[in-house]
């Protein structure tokens, strides 16, 4: 299902949004029945409070949301779509919301409409919106589209979302836009240089393989990397049952890629895009990559492997590494990759790290414009030492458990060939429902790339 606004003209509803301190102003400039329904009920305009306003004969007249104070709403975001999934089924039209808050707020309410229905019937709110005044409503259902895609892929559990049916996802977003997809898979991997890859995903039942979608002939160059590990088990460092439970989502930073990609294809934006998604399962078997192991990466670096349960940085090496051969003007990886990066942030927080100064500053400006919220972290070289065993050139899981997060994103550096590099170590996941954003699968970071794009790119 893709979100969309009701069309304009049709019937509707006014939805008065009002905060708390003009809210006596308000009524007084309203009728007296409905200043005084209100007043009766004890209508305080607290945020996502919702009343009803009947009329003569038992319907709705008009519907009244509490945008409460500037101080209660930096706690959250999308606050009107705790007021959509409340409302009965019905078109409505905003009145008196500022335009700058407008277009966060229309998003909000479309993705209010998300609900992950494969296997069970859901209720999704049902409440739709006339797009306010002002807004690109078309930009905002693409958006919603991309991340509904993202939710959908995250939240699909990796018995119908393995490699295969990754590479699928990823062939029908190419046949929506006219993009290609090249797919290395199996022992081509070693006959190609992708041989990380290989080791990782090659004791699982569906091959492991690298998936290359191209799109777009002109413009500059962006190349997104996501993981896709469809499920962790950890290897032969098995992961106990606590930690496995949620491993579907492991391949979050593919499908956070893959929604962003939706993006900017069916925006139109003038870049040559690349997404490279390395598909894999990490299992245990017989012919599973080991502790202890030296692995020679595609740009010929070696790396030895202390735990088999850090194999995303490992799958996304060889990727970054054939991104930096086509010399993109800007990288970027996405992947659910360290637990330390929850530790540091929590899940709702996207921490990114990135040495281009100019990317910074419009990802954060972008953030705050899109409500979605990220953080840079730091590439502290000084802790290049604690990645590096001597026996081997990388190591893939220092000791000690200090700043993963960070070495995690330095050993990803090393293969991003100099080039302009950002890399995201998401969650990909909403524990608890908050609005717009059922628990399950969710988006971070796409928004805030996207409304970067021009700024970064020179679009």
């Amino acid at each position: 299902m893709r979100p969309s606004f009701a069309a304009p003209g049709t019937p509707a509803i006014p939805l008065h949004v009002v905060e708390e301190g003009a809210l006596d102003g308000w009524l007084g400039a309203q009728q007296p029945r409905v200043a005084n329904w209100l007043r009766a009920t004890g209508f305080a305009a607290a945020l996502g409070k919702l009343a009803l306003v009947p009329d003569e004969v038992g319907g709705i007249a008009l519907t009244v949301a509490g945008f409460g104070t500037e101080k209660s709403r930096v706690r959250g975001r999308f606050h009107l779509a705790s007021v959509a999934s409340a409302l009965p089924e019905g078109t409505y039209r905003l009145e008196g919301l500022a335009n700058a808050q407008a277009e966060t707020e229309a998003l909000g309410w479309l993705l209010s409409h998300y609900a992950f229905d494969r296997y069970r019937a859901q209720s999704p709110a049902k409440a739709r919106l006339i797009a306010p005044e002002g807004i690109d409503a078309a930009r905002l259902e693409i958006i919603a589209a991309g991340e509904c895609l993202t939710r959908d892929l995250v939240n699909t559990p990796a018995n119908d979302m393995g490699p295969d049916a990754l590479e699928a996802a990823c062939r029908k977003v190419a046949t929506d836009h006219g993009a290609s997809v090249t797919v290395t898979a199996g022992e081509d991997l070693l006959a190609q240089n992708l041989p990380l890859i290989h080791t990782v995903g090659r004791a699982a039942a569906q091959a492991p393989r690298l998936i290359d979608m191209q799109w777009g002939e002109a413009g500059p160059a962006l190349t997104l990397v996501g993981k896709g590990v469809c499920f962790d088990t950890g290897g032969l460092n098995l992961k106990p049952g606590n930690s496995m439970g949620l491993m579907k989502k492991d391949m979050g930073g593919a499908a956070t890629v893959l929604g962003l990609a939706h993006m900017i294809m069916a925006l139109g934006l003038n870049i040559r895009l690349r997404v490279l998604i390395p598909a894999v399962e990490n299992a245990v078997s017989a012919d599973a990559f080991r502790p202890g192991d030296i692995l020679t990466a595609r740009n010929g670096a070696t790396v030895e492997v202390n735990n088999t349960d850090a194999e995303g940085r490992l799958v996304l090496a060889d990727a970054l590494s054939l991104g930096a051969e086509g010399a993109p003007d800007l990288m970027i990886s996405m992947a659910t990759l360290t637990g330390a990066a929850r530790v540091a942030l929590g899940p709702d927080l996207a921490p990114y790290y990135t040495d281009e100064a100019g990317l910074a500053r419009a990802l954060e400006s972008a953030a705050a414009r899109v409500a979605d919220p990220v953080w840079r972290m730091p590439f502290h070289t000084p802790y290049e030492a604690m990645i590096e065993p001597g026996i081997a050139d990388l190591d893939n899981a220092p000791s000690g458990g200090m700043a993963g997060s960070i070495t995690a994103a330095l050993f990803l550096r090393h293969f991003a060939g100099g080039l302009p590099f950002a890399h995201f170590d998401i969650y990909a996941w909403q524990p608890v429902a908050a609005p717009a954003r059922p628990k399950g699968g969710v988006g971070m970071g796409a928004r805030a790339l996207l409304a970067a794009l021009p700024e970064v790119l020179g679009l």
